[in-house]
């Protein structure tokens, strides 16, 4: 029942020539989207509808109504194509007109009522086949709140709204379908995916498996360690815990269990890990960008906020799997390249990464930082004749980028109509509201209900649609108790990321369920476990600024170091293992430690950090006499 919320309509599979046709086609729309990206400036408005009619046009053919559509596109399927192309048309032609009207003054004429309603009815179409049920039945009931709303009492009712007045709003305006979501989406995420999908084709996938592979593979619990650093290294290119887990737990899951690791905690490593990547700079995922552009906040201090962060986040996996290694002996892995082979084949693709984080730091555009990184791409691979791109391979990476996007600009699109719903009826600070008599405006508590409130909302949904959600209902209560703009956002992001590995339904395991050979719940609750410092850091970086980057430079310092070591004693009392087993109160200690040594305050922070280091170096020292 709750596995098909999210079960989205067939992605088919063309024969060759079919392909290479569709290949071209996409191709040729990434060349217009860069073009319009980089090279002029086009209104807002006719960049969304122009980006969502051609994406819509070629999604209606590529994704199948049903998980078992045909083959091949049906009559119906060629209907909604043409309908998408055709509505593009009429609303590029009349663009100006559209413009320029004053919204709610001039009326609808009937060609823009009607091809308005053909606009909305193909983006939920687009929103069922790309992300499923689950978040299709979420939109369609803020649509029959904003249409009904009026009949509700005070204060979940509002004014009277009818269906011409919730069209205009929707999709005449860049507020609705339009808005914030489709206008990152169409620029920046469009780009930066651009960019990961270069360096993938190039072979850079494979040269960051195989460094981490050189790095952790002979250690104990070595494939669970080249899951997590692998897993991401590729997430700072996808941002997407689902296709991150489809394209590396293809080769991670099944190693470890042939070393003999049980398929439930394989999953869950490689969930845990891939989830992550969407939190990880300089890329990170849609949402970020989302994020910075919904804010206000330049995109680089999102990144310069997040790295931190997402480095506790990591550390706190990798010493997990560590743990649990010791704690049930597993094997390492032996047949890994030598760390002077990988480099020597696949130093050039550090460059573009390279060239990315020079970009973003030099204070460049998010748009110009990708694009002078596809490029460097290019530029890096063409060095060594093994390396280098082919025409044609880059026609079929400008290709997939846009097949790739298609499943994002849906669930989107289905953003833009909740925040437009939502601006019309002030829902979000009645449900803030709510959240704050419920918490009686207590800080703690109110972030837990945050954060329980955003994973309930993310749950089937992909990172965007949830943190939009999230900061449209929720950020409101957050700035009532005083919680900073960046904080605020950093959390609820962090929880929106986090719903795709959250039972009921954890999206991210039901991907690493079908390689693993497990049920999808068991996966989720490990990779909840190995995932703790994940649910842990929002409250820190709320509570304590400087982990974000926020403060003096000795305030930040005290903070990475009590980060790191209240990481570590955090995840002994997690997995109940260090070098041997730890009993319940040493467990009750560590926590104390982690959370002291995370503290605002010098006076608590460093005496947290000093115990913590006490303790592991303790027992550390202790193994290591009884190995001699």
């Amino acid at each position: 029942m709750i596995g098909s919320l999210v079960k989205t309509g067939r992605k088919r599979t063309f024969a060759a020539s079919e392909h290479k046709i569709l290949i071209v086609i996409a191709a040729l729309f990434a060349v217009g989207v860069i073009y319009g990206n980089l090279f002029i400036i086009l209104d807002r408005l006719v960049t969304g509808i122009l980006f969502l009619s051609i994406l819509f046009s070629m999604l209606f053919l590529v994704v199948g109504a049903t998980p078992n559509s045909s083959e091949k596109p049906n009559v119906l399927d060629w209907i909604l194509s043409a309908a998408s192309i055709t509505s593009g048309i009429y609303f590029f032609v009349n663009a100006e007109i559209i413009s320029s009207r004053i919204t709610l003054l001039d009326e609808l004429t009937t060609a823009q009522f009607v091809f308005g309603s053909i606009l909305l009815a193909l983006t939920l179409e687009a929103m069922r086949r790309t992300t499923g049920a689950g978040l299709t039945c979420i939109v369609l009931l803020f649509m029959i709140y904003n249409l009904f709303g009026d009949v509700l009492p005070a204060p979940f009712g509002h004014g009277d709204i009818g269906y011409t007045y919730l069209l205009e709003l929707l999709i005449f305006t860049t507020d609705g379908v339009f808005g914030v979501p489709v206008q990152v989406v169409a620029s920046y995420v469009f780009l930066f995916v651009l960019f990961g999908t270069l360096l993938s084709f190039a072979g850079g996938g494979e040269f960051f498996f195989d460094l981490a592979a050189s790095l952790t593979g002979k250690s104990r619990g070595g494939p669970a360690k080249i899951a997590v650093i692998s897993s991401g290294l590729y997430g700072t290119m996808s941002g997407s815990p689902t296709s991150d887990v489809v394209a590396t737990g293809s080769i991670t899951i099944p190693i470890m269990k042939r070393l003999g690791y049980s398929a439930r905690f394989a999953g869950a490593v490689e969930v845990a890990a891939s989830t992550g990547g969407s939190a990880m700079p300089p890329i990170m995922g849609s949402a970020a960008f989302i994020l910075a552009e919904y804010t206000g906040i330049q995109y680089r201090s999102v990144v310069y906020a997040a790295l931190i962060p997402a480095i506790l986040y990591y550390v706190g996996v990798f010493a997990q799997v560590h743990f649990r290694a010791v704690k049930d002996d597993l094997k390492p892995y032996n047949d890994v390249p030598k760390l002077g082979q990988t480099f020597a084949s696949g130093w050039m693709f550090l460059i573009p990464i390279t060239v990315m984080v020079s970009a973003l730091i030099s204070g460049f555009s998010p748009l110009i930082t990708a694009g002078v990184g596809a490029a460097s791409v290019v530029a890096a691979c063409a060095i060594l004749p093994r390396t280098r791109m082919s025409l044609w391979r880059i026609t079929e990476a400008l290709g997939e980028t846009t097949l790739r996007i298609l499943p994002v600009s849906g669930a989107c699109a289905a953003a833009g109509l909740v925040i437009g719903g939502l601006s019309m009826t002030g829902l979000g600070m009645k449900a803030a509201n709510v959240i704050m008599v419920l918490s009686g405006a207590d800080v703690l508590l109110t972030l837990v209900l945050a954060a329980l409130v955003t994973i309930v909302l993310g749950l089937g949904m992909p990172t965007p649609s949830a943190y939009i959600l999230g900061a449209v209902l929720v950020a409101p209560a957050l700035s009532q108790i005083g919680v900073p703009l960046l904080q605020a956002h950093m959390f609820l992001l962090y929880f929106a990321i986090l719903s795709a590995l959250t039972p009921p339904i954890a999206v991210a395991a039901l991907a690493a369920a079908a390689i693993a050979r497990e049920d999808p719940f068991k996966i989720a609750l490990d990779a909840m476990k190995l995932a703790s410092v994940g649910f842990f850091v929002p409250f820190v970086f709320v509570w304590n600024p400087a982990i974000i980057g926020q403060g003096d430079v000795s305030m930040i310092l005290v903070a990475i170091v009590g980060g790191l070591v209240g990481t570590i004693a955090l995840s002994v009392a997690v997995e109940g293992t260090f070098t041997e087993r730890v009993n319940i109160l040493q467990r009750a200690v560590l926590v104390g430690v982690a959370i002291a040594s995370v503290a605002p305050t010098f006076t608590i922070a460093i005496p947290g950090i000093i115990v913590g280091i006490a303790l592991i170096s303790r027992t550390i020292i202790k193994e290591r006499r009884k190995i001699k």
